[in-house]
């Protein structure tokens, strides 16, 4: 608890509702299609942190997942359902500040993703 003399000061520091996360923001964003990603990646290079390199691994999977299923009728436009409904729920973890690790594949992302680091 800051003392009187601290506050009369001007010794003090409260979090503001402007005070803005960068890492949560690069993580949302790079889950915005490929330009989304790119500029998650150019500005991952001034604020590296592990949650955002999660994220951009993640997300890069996600995207070449859907795009090679993309190329598969029926049965891949089916699964690429799936995938949209896995998206959206990555996007809700990253926004919340957690790493979820996508259903099936996330750890292989992680593993064969990573040039980014």
């Amino acid at each position: 608890m800051a003392s009187f003399e601290d506050l009369a000061m001007g010794q003090f520091h409260l979090p503001s509702k402007s005070d803005f996360d960068m890492k949560k923001f690069i993580a949302v964003i790079s889950y915005f299609t490929v330009v989304g990603w790119c500029i998650a990646i150019l500005l991952y290079n001034k604020n590296r942190s592990s949650f955002s390199t999660f994220h951009l691994r993640q997300s890069l999977g996600l995207a070449l997942t859907a795009a090679l299923l993309s190329f598969i009728p029926l049965i891949g436009w089916a699964i690429s359902i799936v995938v949209f409904i896995i998206w959206l729920m990555a996007i809700y973890y990253a926004a919340m500040g957690e790493k979820y690790l996508v259903p099936f594949l996330g750890e292989y992302f992680q593993t064969h993703l990573d040039f980014i680091q």
